[in-house]
């Protein structure tokens, strides 16, 4: 039986990345592909749809890259399960969820679905950054941010929300999706890493600001809580593209949890390739 799934993140419009990614997909036809977020050009300009090589790229290029090797492909066709992340506007929520409805993937931020007798969860929701764009932006346990990090009440957004920004929380956002469930056979797809491990450790050595040293891990304690205490099968994260190349690692067992990254600093593609019974032989591919 095909177990093979493959997990790639923070592609950010590269159309070279997504170009060897459906060739590695009609290639090698795996059960499953998850996209952990951060799948558009990045920039607020791209944001708005302002230049770029696309006016829209979910529509003209996502979902006709998406189409054709379906076509091809036909019932060898994977279940492809994604959410967006921070650098992805939120305006484009409502158009990934209209090409939901084409069989073309599963949106699944704040969602879960059946995998072969597993329940997939999706995330995408960071803890606050220095950066403008808040659409995906969420306080982590409490009001507080980091030295140099921007409120998630500050910034923009490129859709309203109704919620009181000021009141949600992460670990909120968590204990609501996963109610009382059993997470051992549970696998999440997140944008963010877990605070304090491998796979969250960015580029920050000797920064100060107003004198205080920047923390160097910038994951979430929400997930790492989760991770922790309820033990999910398996866990799946991106954002931090240098994380890999500093510690040496993409992933990392917390407990009985096998946590994989994605994300990657250089010009390549990086996908992790795991066999859904036997995670922990797990490789990654830069090609």
């Amino acid at each position: 039986m095909n177990n093979l799934c493959f997990f790639v993140s923070d592609l950010h419009g590269k159309i070279e990345r997504y170009k060897k990614l459906f060739d590695r997909i009609e290639s090698y036809k795996p059960k499953a592909v998850f996209l952990g977020g951060d799948l558009m050009p990045a920039g607020i300009a791209k944001a708005l749809r302002i230049g770029g090589g696309y006016n829209d790229f979910v529509s003209e290029f996502l979902v006709k890259q998406f189409s054709q090797l379906k076509d091809r492909m036909k019932n060898s066709y994977p279940a492809v399960f994604l959410i967006l992340g921070n650098d992805d506007p939120r305006i484009e929520e409502k158009n990934i969820q209209f090409y939901e409805r084409q069989g073309l993937w599963r949106y699944i931020h704040m969602r879960c679905a059946d995998l072969e007798g597993y329940t997939v969860y999706g995330y995408s929701y960071v803890p606050p950054t220095p950066f403008m764009l808040k659409d995906w932006e969420r306080y982590d346990v409490a009001r507080y941010v980091d030295p140099g990090c921007c409120h998630p009440t500050a910034g923009f957004r490129t859709v309203n929300i109704k919620e009181d920004i000021e009141f949600e929380t992460i670990r909120k956002d968590l204990n609501n999706m996963t109610g009382n469930q059993d997470l051992s056979k549970a696998i999440f797809l997140f944008h963010s890493p877990p605070y304090n491990t491998f796979l969250d450790r960015a580029a920050l050595d000797g920064v100060k600001i107003d004198h205080v040293p920047a923390d160097v891990h910038v994951g979430s304690i929400a997930i790492k809580e989760l991770i922790e205490e309820r033990s999910p099968y398996i866990t799946m994260h991106g954002h931090i593209h240098e994380s890999s190349r500093i510690t040496g690692y993409w992933k990392q067992k917390i407990n009985k949890t096998w946590a994989f990254s994605a994300a990657y600093d250089g010009d390549q593609l990086a996908v992790v390739q795991f066999d859904l019974k036997y995670p922990e032989d797990a490789e990654r591919v830069v090609i």
